[in-house]
């Protein structure tokens, strides 16, 4: 059990506990008082925990380090691009995110932060360069994440913004690394600030002046970065375009800009910093670092490198005063919650429900363990908003899934009812000047973690885990406990020195995963009891396994948004539109067009006001994920990649040449095409590829074509040249890539210049325009349909689907995935006799999965078997390892049963039946010509069975099936020939 020292920090150091605080605040080094900040003993798994929730713990004075500010964003590398077009394109479902995420009496989301970008890679992608020169006039508006928070302040006016870099455009960068490029760095953020005012009506908050996750905090340049905003008077410069009457506004909040240091990942250099240099002390406001739940731990408890982050949130400084201790970046959780429920990760091969690591009581065990061991009290997502396509390199770690703007479907995760067990069970955010906003105090006498792990945590262990925050009134408060452990945890918690009135009854709100039979959300975000305290005063509860429990005094029943249920997810259909491609229609051939002129859109809302669709993004193309590159649409009325050999990427994370990314990734069977040209004196390259599943360069499309200004092409399969040659020089060529089944054909100008038969082909993907370092103009872009082939899956279902059924030994994870495996789960087979089995509606579906084609298995549609002993291909991940086509178009199950071998399943993709023009069905026909008429007499009942199946479908197939494509009836040939071979003589 708790001891009495820990959870009472005894009577005598409570009676002492203001005097103490002074002292302690005073004193130049500090050694931490027992039971103020120093951990609790290690508890048993199964003990009782005992909590005193003490009003005089609950310091109301302490204003900035034990405030809890709630939950952040970060925006940044591509990671909110495609919010620009939900908002165009679905503006009810962007507005109802937009409530969802930061609006409310209790708003989940406080503080959108923005990483500055340069048009390079830094992580999944490239955020533009709000200025690509030194002259040219800053534009915030390509930066989706300050119109992100424009219209977030729209219903929460107290969000916080701030901003840091990464990397800095190549201006900066030349200047910067010569040492003589503070004034450049400064002009950047000067005028990007400016502008963001200018446009969105309000001042950034926050600024970070040294660079994202270093490891070597730039002290000297915070210094001067600090002093040059306090003492600039240079409003008037035509150049920002201030209105001479707004000019004293605007500096009034340019002056009154934070500093946030320093975004460490894991050096942690600065927390002792502030507490040795008193001078930076005074200039930083916030202090933050990346991916550990811990403090330094080092050194004598009075020095300032023993638990300096905990000594600035409590204000055990030289000056007594408290600094923003901030958790600055860390991950959401991963998967799909209502996916990875299904694993079988638990003892016993039990399901971990909504917790394990990575997990969403991962996160939770995280925010709580962030605050027990260094007073941190603000979490910021990356992301908490994944509005990016799907195979970059973090994808699946976040709480809203916003990827297909065209359908609206936006995927609200279950994580954020566990993220809500903090947030709205407090008044969160930041406090006044005049400490009268309420904002709750978090208490660290009544608060602990003792969960394994620093950053994916493993709460297995069943220790405690609990943060308790409080009204600075000391009316009321709340105890959030995550048990993330397979046993359950009785908490009794004892109020005192609290005003909680004439009624003390407490309400305990859950969330956990389903019980059998139950919906997949009835536990989620649920009240679950109401109780008063015993006759000795606790309140005694026990917490379940897998959940998350928020005791609090608050009456949150009778606040409707407490109850209040996310939005549904809405259907996810394929992208296909009309030849402008601003409307859906499935009826013709096009799937996609883009001649970036957007005539068909009308004004978009920004904040609280309307702008023209192009204005409103700066320019941004529609549906495009920039990977590397500056990529806007001129004033012609083109797409432009304009990082040319001034501006290059030198500094990237992810070197790649430019590349944007657009489309479904479930389109199969399609002819893509664009012009191009080479505006550039120094010539160019562009590119066009196909069938992008995974991957951030033009190298990731399974199939590009590239071209210089030369006329000079290359014909790739991924990296690899498969063809090359030359035609005659011009300003521009007409580029297309047709991809049908396995066969791949590149033109120029509308000739065939090669095609490429790929023995083990990428079915499905989307498009890919690409350059080298040179402005390279691309126009007209057509994604069209090919007669006699289906253009399309649609319908992916993820193996830990609860529809998909599975037989024998599996073991399914969802833990520490693979960010190229679709959710971060898979399911792997490797005894004989195990089976999967998934429903579909179409006419077949692929089985994806990274696999060393060592699986062969026996497949089974609507309980009849239609191939014995099939090889499985090796793939890499989200490839398919054995496809299934030409069914009849309707409801099918398939089953897939182990023979031998290892077989790992990722997800399923449904073929649709939706073909036009067509269908060449020869490949079948000559395959019956080859088996001819044999006896039925002659061969066993098992094979005869399977044969004589395979024989009706090859019939049927040539009678004119309907929805049947070329690919369909290439493996009805197959199957047909596979099934005449395996005949065995009675």
């Amino acid at each position: 059990m708790h001891s009495e020292t820990n959870t009472r920090a005894s009577r005598t150091t409570r009676a002492q506990g203001r005097q103490r605080w002074a002292a302690l605040a005073a004193a130049a080094a500090v050694t931490l008082g027992t039971g103020l900040l120093a951990a609790p003993p290690g508890h048993a798994a199964d003990d009782t925990v005992e909590v005193v929730v003490d009003g005089h713990d609950v310091r109301a004075d302490n204003v900035n380090g034990l405030t809890y500010k709630g939950l952040g964003v970060l925006s940044c590398n591509s990671t909110s691009n495609l919010l620009m077009d939900y908002k165009a394109e679905h503006p009810e479902r962007y507005w109802q995110f937009i409530r969802t995420m930061f609006g409310g009496s209790h708003p989940l989301i406080n503080h959108v932060k923005v990483e500055m970008g340069s048009d390079t890679n830094t992580s999944t992608g490239a955020d533009p360069a709000t200025m690509r020169t030194r002259d040219e006039l800053a534009d915030a508006s390509r930066s989706p994440g300050f119109q992100l928070a424009a219209d977030a302040r729209t219903v929460n006016p107290g969000l916080k913004v701030s901003i840091l870099r990464w990397e800095m455009p190549q201006w900066v960068q030349q200047e910067w690394n010569k040492g003589t490029g503070t004034d450049d760095m400064y002009r950047w953020y000067k005028e990007t600030l400016l502008d963001v005012y200018q446009k969105y009506g309000y001042m950034v908050d926050y600024v970070n002046p040294d660079k994202n996750e270093t490891g070597t905090p730039d002290v000297s340049f915070i210094k001067w970065y600090k002093k040059a905003v306090a003492s600039d008077t240079d409003f008037d410069d035509a150049r920002y375009g201030i209105p001479a009457g707004e000019r004293e506004k605007v500096a009034k909040a340019y002056h009154a800009i934070k500093i946030v240091a320093s975004d460490e990942n894991t050096s942690k250099k600065i927390g002792p910093a502030l507490l040795t240099d008193s001078e930076l002390f005074g200039m930083v406001d916030a202090v933050g670092y990346h991916y550990t739940t811990d403090d330094r731990l080092d050194g004598a408890a009075d020095s300032a490198t023993y638990q300096p982050y905990t000594k600035l949130a409590t204000g055990s400084t030289p000056n007594g005063q408290d600094k923003e201790v901030w958790y600055s970046e860390g991950t959401g959780s991963f998967g799909f919650t209502d996916y990875r429920v299904n694993n079988n990760e638990g003892p016993g091969g039990a399901s971990t429900g909504i917790g394990g690591v990575q997990s969403a009581l991962d996160v939770a065990n995280r925010l709580v363990k962030g605050y027990a061991n260094s007073k941190r009290t603000h979490y910021i997502f990356q992301p908490a908003i994944g509005s990016f396509y799907e195979g970059a390199q973090y994808s699946h770690k976040e709480l809203v899934s916003a990827r297909d703007p065209w359908s609206g479907y936006l995927h609200y995760d279950a994580a954020i009812y566990v993220m809500q067990q903090f947030t709205q069970f407090a008044k969160t955010g930041w406090e006044n000047g005049t400490n009268t906003a309420g904002i709750w105090r978090t208490i660290p006498e009544a608060s602990h973690s003792g969960v394994s792990g620093t950053e994916n945590v493993d709460g297995s262990n069943g220790a405690p885990s609990y943060m308790t925050l409080a009204d600075p009134a000391k009316k009321d408060f709340s105890t959030v406990v995550v048990n993330d452990s397979d046993r359950e945890k009785t908490y009794r918690i004892k109020a005192e020195n609290l005003a909680l009135g004439s009624d003390p009854t407490m309400e305990a709100w859950e969330t956990r995963a389903a019980d059998a039979g139950q919906r997949y959300d009835a536990n989620f975000k649920h009240l679950v009891d109401r109780f008063r305290p015993d006759g000795d005063g606790y309140y005694t509860y026990t917490v379940k396994p897998r959940s998350i429990t928020t005791l609090t005094t608050l009456d949150a029943s009778a606040d409707e948004d407490t109850g209040r249920r996310l939005p549904s997810s809405g259907e996810r259909t394929v992208l296909d539109t009309d030849r402008s491609g601003g409307r859906g229609d499935t009826r013709d051939r096009y799937l996609y067009a883009d001649d970036f002129a957007y005539k068909e859109e009308g004004d978009v809302r920004v904040g609280r006001t309307r702008q023209p669709y192009l204005a409103s993004r700066g320019n941004q193309p529609r549906y495009m994920v920039d990977q590397t590159g500056a990529w806007e649409v001129g004033g012609d009325g083109k797409l432009y990649q304009y990082m040319d050999q001034s501006m290059r990427d030198t500094a990237a994370w992810n070197k790649n040449t430019p590349n944007t990314t657009v489309g479904d990734f479930r389109w199969e069977n399609y002819t893509a095409s664009v012009d191009v040209s080479f505006p550039d004196a120094g010539g160019g390259i562009a590119a066009l590829g196909v069938r992008q599943q995974k991957g951030m360069a033009i190298s990731d499309a399974a199939y590009n074509l590239r071209i210089g200004a030369d006329g000079a092409w290359t014909f790739h399969e991924y990296g690899t040249v498969v063809a090359q040659g030359k035609v005659a020089a011009a300003d521009g060529y007409r580029l297309a890539v047709e991809a049908k089944g396995a066969r791949v054909t590149a033109f120029v100008d509308g000739k065939a210049v090669s095609t490429y038969d790929d023995p083990t082909p990428e079915r499905q993907g989307r498009v890919k325009l690409g350059s080298d370092f040179h402005k390279v103009g691309f126009d007209n872009l057509k994604v069209e349909t090919v007669d006699g082939y289906a253009p399309y899956g649609t319908e992916q279902l993820d193996n830990m689907d609860k529809s998909v059924a599975y037989g024998g030994t599996w073991s399914r994870k969802a833990s520490l995935g693979d960010a190229m495996d679709w959710y971060r789960s898979t399911s792997t087979g490797t005894t004989a006799g195990a089976f999967v089995s998934v429903p579909f509606r179409g006419t077949g579906v692929d089985l994806i999965g990274g696999n060393d084609g060592s699986a062969v298995v026996d497949v089974y549609v609507d309980g009849r078997l239609v191939a014995r002993d099939a090889r499985t291909s090796a793939t890499d991940k989200r490839l398919a390892t054995y496809a299934l086509r030409g069914l009849p178009d309707g409801k099918h199950e398939a089953r897939f049963v182990l023979k031998s071998g290892k077989l790992v399943v990722d997800a399923f993709q449904t073929a649709s039946g939706g073909v036009s023009g067509d269908v060449d069905t020869s490949v079948v026909r000559r395959a019956l010509a080859d088996v001819g008429a044999p006896e039925r007499g002659q061969y066993t009942d098992g094979s005869w069975e399977l044969f004589a199946d395979s024989l009706d479908a090859a019939r049927a197939a040539v009678d004119g099936q309907k929805g049947l494509d070329a690919v369909g009836a290439e493996q009805i040939a197959g199957r047909l020939q596979a099934a005449y071979g395996q005949l065995t003589v009675r």
